[in-house]
């Protein structure tokens, strides 16, 4: 896999080994990050981290700092290596679930990314998840297109978009 664009476009890193991650493609991904524009000097959440593609990618393009949640002991892995051999020091890595996290971490964001297991989508877990936004702050959820969560509650829909295997819809925080 690679980095797009950004300060670390075109340099490669390393997927988890095994079939518990789905790693973003290239095309959502460039579609995610051009859809949010500049995010220089923001903070972001990766709350299903899996490769660490959507972390690297928010550093490459100017993200301040990057917390990146997962669970998984080889995604963990593959993270700690890549963020090492991509000289990334402003990625903190969580070796965690995203609901255990969420009892431990009181922490805002200015964006919130959500790619989760698509076999276990777990909507109240987006629902807290998506409330570590600051206010006015985006929230983007990758899930399959035949599933049908929606953020209701203080969050206003900006744009739903289908690539094939995924959806991505692009909420902000009201208040």
């Amino acid at each position: 896999m690679r980095i797009i664009a950004g300060n670390l476009g075109g340099r490669n890193f390393e997927s988890p080994r095994g079939n518990r991650t789905h790693p973003m493609s290239d095309k959502i991904r460039g579609a995610l990050f051009n859809a949010l524009g500049d995010i220089d000097g923001l903070t972001v959440l990766d709350a299903f981290a899996g490769s660490g593609a959507i972390s690297y990618e928010a550093v490459s393009r100017g993200a301040k700092k990057v917390t990146a949640i997962d669970n998984d002991r080889n995604a963990q892995q593959a993270i700690a290596q890549n963020l090492s051999s991509l000289g990334i020091t402003n990625v903190r890595l969580i070796k965690s679930g995203a609901g255990a996290w969420l009892k431990k971490d009181q922490a805002k964001f200015d964006i919130v990314i959500l790619d989760p297991p698509y076999d276990f989508v777990q909507s109240e877990l987006l629902v807290k998840l998506a409330a570590r936004t600051k206010p006015q702050a985006i929230v983007v959820i990758s899930l399959p297109p035949t599933d049908n969560f929606v953020l209701k509650t203080d969050y206003e829909l900006l744009q739903s978009k289908n690539y094939g295997d995924a959806t991505l819809a692009f909420y902000r925080r009201l208040s």
